[in-house]
């Protein structure tokens, strides 16, 4: 029977997608970057993921990060007037100011942590992330947060998991992981033994040898996820 549920943040509770386009494009009249595009920001936000993948194989450092993805993008723009530090931290500013929830994130949290331990486990910057979750009103519904910069490992790395743990203090069967990312929460699920719930609303293929105990398209289908494991 689950008794703590591990929830990540971005893709999840909180629509990212959102706040990152608002940021660039923002970001692009602060620092005159050219005419704004939808198709300008799909670039930045594939030039993002990538760089967040190759930390999370232990390829870069979360500081190489902030920088090179910046530094990509505005070579990608020629861009040379302006500096990716500058970018980045102005970038990191607004996406800690701007809130849009996945679905009825609020209302679900609400109900589930009558019943759960919930505990949030995240990648990023700890200003930022820490920003965002005091002004989402998420933060109050959990026990504690763990972030991947405050940590100094990130998902799906066992050495973010293991604090995580101690502090839970539940048996592992126990834990349920909560999230949209193969890479980072169903693999450190693994990672960790606990269970795998794979949010993926766009149906995305589970590729490789990560291990999924449930997937579902909508975030009240965890009620349903919950129920079963009840049973168990």
């Amino acid at each position: 029977m689950i008794k703590a549920i591990l929830f990540d943040i971005d893709g999840t509770l909180l629509d990212f997608s959102a706040a990152e386009r608002c940021a660039i494009e923002k970001a692009f009249s602060k620092f005159g970057l050219g005419e704004f595009s939808p198709e300008k920001a799909q670039k930045y936000s594939e030039i993002n993921l990538r760089h967040w993948e190759m930390l999370e194989r232990g390829e870069i450092t979360k500081n190489e990060v902030l920088l090179l993805r910046f530094a990509e993008f505005l070579k990608y723009l020629n861009c040379d007037s302006a500096a990716p530090n500058e970018v980045n931290d102005y970038y990191e500013s607004i996406i800690a100011d701007k809130v849009a929830f996945i679905e009825n994130a609020p209302e679900i949290c609400n109900d589930l942590a009558k019943d759960y331990d919930l505990y949030c486990v995240t990648n990023g910057s700890l200003t930022a992330q820490t920003k965002r979750l005091k002004n989402s009103g998420l933060d109050k519904y959990f026990k504690q947060i763990f972030i991947s910069d405050e940590i100094g490992f990130e998902k799906p790395s066992i050495q973010f998991f293991e604090p995580v743990l101690k502090a839970v203090h539940r048996e592992k069967s126990e834990i349920m992981i909560i999230g949209d990312s193969l890479t980072s929460d169903m693999k450190g699920g693994n990672n960790a033994g606990i269970k795998c719930c794979f949010y993926n609303p766009q149906g995305k293929a589970v590729e490789g040898d990560i291990k999924i105990d449930y997937e579902i398209k909508s975030l009240g289908e965890i009620y349903a996820v919950l129920e079963n494991e009840s049973k168990i």
